[in-house]
């Protein structure tokens, strides 16, 4: 027998998905191996609440620890995780679900919880930036601006975002951003920048399709700060796969940079908005959390 938790944020995603995780207990209980895991149920009832139970399971041992809720969520658990032995799950219950979508989780709670009867744990990369952990993506300029605004709104989902996006991108006024290190010294003028150790920011939006979770670096993607010019093209590109192709487009990959920009501000990371200084330090830490995925035979 095998010792693993739910972590299950009760606020992350919509109203719907609010309500189904009132039942997800009864849903776990129902589709795990009752043969292989013996589970602990627990919500959180704060913020950072997931990072210190998490924390405190790979502490006493626990074989996984299962993120239910969105990013957001797989960020505090993964913070708790994070060079342990103990591996992460991931229920896919928020909004974006960035993470678990580049893992090839399913979405639905029945399937994701069926896949960790047939799973195995991996090693992948997680980043540092400037100290505070990112999985997925973080970034500065339209994205980070967006993802504060996106976190005030009193609605979830695609739309949600999608209206956010489109309220703000006209009256953005790029910046200009330096990037050294790791063999690069570069200036650019950029609508955005994401440093990306996963290949999205959610809701299936590949900002860096060819980016990977176990090779030891971020991809950069920076985009122009004429990219409003190209916006249908780059957002069918972003959609399709190939907006690393797009002119609008530049890639860098690294595993170590610092990245100096005109003024403090907006941040993100996994989507969720943070102030940080002018100069942000940002690094990937190779094969630092373990995580559950489908078996591979």
């Amino acid at each position: 027998m095998k010792n693993i938790a739910f972590i299950i944020n009760p606020i992350s995603g919509s109203k719907d998905t609010q309500n189904a995780k009132k039942k997800l207990p009864k849903l776990i209980m129902q589709t795990l191996d009752a043969e292989q895991w013996l589970p602990n149920i627990v919500f959180t009832e704060r913020a950072g609440h997931a990072t210190e139970m998490a924390y405190q399971f790979a502490r006493m041992g626990f074989d996984a620890v299962v993120a239910v809720g969105g990013d957001g969520t797989v960020n505090e658990v993964a913070r708790g995780l994070r060079d342990t032995q103990t591996a992460m799950g991931i229920l896919p219950m928020g909004s974006g679900n960035g993470f678990a979508r580049h893992l090839n989780i399913p979405i639905k709670p029945q399937k994701a919880l069926e896949m960790i009867n047939h799973s195995e744990p991996i090693s992948v990369d997680y980043g540092l930036a400037n100290g505070k952990l990112f999985v997925s993506t973080c970034g500065t300029g339209f994205d980070a601006l967006v993802a504060d605004h996106f976190a005030g709104s009193s609605k979830r989902g695609f739309m949600t975002y999608l209206q956010n996006v489109l309220k703000e991108a006209f009256s953005y006024h790029p910046q200009s951003y330096h990037i050294v290190g790791d063999g690069l010294d570069v200036t650019h003028r950029a609508f955005l920048i994401t440093f990306a150790n996963a290949n999205q920011w959610g809701y299936e939006a590949l900002i860096a399709p060819k980016a990977s979770v176990q090779d030891g670096k971020m991809d950069i993607m920076l985009m122009s700060s004429n990219a409003l010019l190209g916006s249908a093209s780059l957002a069918l590109r972003l959609f399709a796969g190939s907006i690393d192709d797009s002119h609008f487009m530049d890639t860098l990959r690294a595993k170590e940079v610092t990245l100096f920009r005109e003024q403090e501000g907006p941040f993100h990371l996994d989507g969720d908005p943070v102030e940080m200084a002018k100069d942000i330090h940002i690094k990937i830490v190779a094969d630092g959390l373990r995580v559950l995925v489908e078996k591979r035979f």
